[in-house]
């Protein structure tokens, strides 16, 4: 196979991918966002956390709150926890990188806030101890996931909201992650702010 066959093998891939999960996860997704305006229409926050490129799709989601998606509007309070690099790295030094996240979460988390945790195999400890430490604060907790929804699948409480990939392969849950965050800002401002 020739380097232009596997790219367009990639695009083919991810567009199957996308197109499995269409049906499956817009009930999902639709809820979650209800969440996360309800939250945010009664003056709480977002925190969002995740490991590698998770840890970039949480930051990528802040940004969209705390600047703007595509709408002119007011900024949205949202908390990336994963771009402190003081906090992040005391912590895993003096306790456990395992902590990173549950710590900033039980600071920072208030009841009425919601956390958005994000593991494309659901198994990543720091991500499943920040979401029992939002339960512990009386957070709802949106999981975007993968595979089999991992150990992170246990932990879930009435008001939290899975949004799990139908995918193996990490770089195809990625690609819907990204898709799923938009949705949730678009949905976010057209329901707090209206249509363009």
């Amino acid at each position: 196979m020739d380097s232009t066959d596997r790219v367009i093998r990639h695009f083919h891939e991810s567009i199957h991918t996308k197109q499995k999960a269409m049906d499956q996860l817009a009930p999902h997704i639709v809820e979650a966002a209800g969440i996360m305006v309800a939250a945010l229409a009664n003056d709480g926050k977002i925190l969002s956390c995740g490991n590698g490129g998770s840890a970039g799709d949480a930051q990528h989601f802040s940004s969209e709150l705390l600047n703007r998606f595509e709408m002119e509007r007011p900024s949205l309070p949202a908390v990336a926890l994963t771009t402190d690099s003081s906090t992040i790295t005391s912590i895993a030094n003096d306790y456990s990188y395992a902590e990173i996240f549950s710590k900033q979460v039980r600071a920072l988390g208030q009841a009425g806030d919601v956390l958005l945790a994000i593991s494309t195999s659901g198994n990543s400890g720091n991500v499943v101890a920040a979401l029992q430490a939002a339960h512990e604060r009386g957070m709802p907790v949106i999981a975007l996931t993968g595979k089999d929804g991992g150990a992170m699948a246990e932990f879930y409480q009435a008001g939290d909201v899975e949004i799990r990939v139908p995918a193996t392969v990490t770089a195809r849950i990625q690609e819907v992650h990204l898709l799923v965050i938009h949705c949730l800002c678009d949905l976010i401002d057209n329901t707090l702010f209206g249509s363009k």
